[in-house]
């Protein structure tokens, strides 16, 4: 064999891509992500929190809005360079953390609104009226663009042979970024004198 050949076949092989199952949900997930954020764009270019019961929020669900339409584009593009073959601009294992990371974020969110409707349902935090089919629409579209960044994660990290620390990373920044946004924001907002204060 000579040395040419040799050093070819000791060469990394470049990951394949994704079938067609994954290719499709990571289309499906941006889908969902750009869509979702299209509608925050229409609430701040409605004013639609400008008046009614939230009026006094209007500033502070404004700079939220922006902030989720940007998290939301974001999530958008993860879930397309997590198709590539070769990912540009990210490097494989932050890629990865970053889908293991909205995987738990979104599984994490959808599992506090399921609770949340069960304590409903069982009179436990509210009444079984407030269940609506909105409602139940909407926690079923969260827990499966959760679905679809697992599956996302897991082809990423299989295809790049990627530690089980990245996912374990991913996992557990979610919960914090989850609390930023749905605890520390709000309260730094109200600070700032852009919501009223709790």
């Amino acid at each position: 064999m000579s040395s040419t050949a040799a050093s070819a076949t000791d060469r990394p092989q470049a990951p394949a891509r994704p079938g067609t199952g994954v290719t499709v949900t990571g289309r499906l997930v941006a889908l969902c992500c750009i869509g979702f954020a299209v509608v925050n764009i229409v609430f701040e270019m409605t004013d639609h929190f400008a008046d009614g019961p939230y009026a006094a929020y209007a500033s502070g669900i404004a700079v939220m809005n922006w902030l989720v339409v940007g998290l939301k584009t974001m999530g958008a593009a993860v879930a397309l360079l997590s198709l590539a073959k070769r990912p540009r601009f990210l490097p494989p294992a932050l890629l990865g953390v970053l889908l293991w990371g909205a995987f738990a974020m979104l599984g994490v969110y959808s599992l506090g609104s399921v609770v949340q409707a069960v304590g409903m349902a069982t009179g436990l935090s509210g009444t079984a009226d407030q269940i609506d089919l909105a409602g139940v629409g909407y926690v079923l579209f969260f827990l499966l663009l959760a679905t679809g960044y697992g599956v996302l994660a897991i082809s990423h990290s299989r295809r790049f042979g990627l530690r089980k620390g990245v996912a374990v990373l991913g996992v557990l920044g979610a919960p914090v970024m989850l609390g930023l946004i749905l605890l520390a924001a709000p309260l730094l907002l109200a600070a700032l004198g852009l919501i009223p204060a709790p």
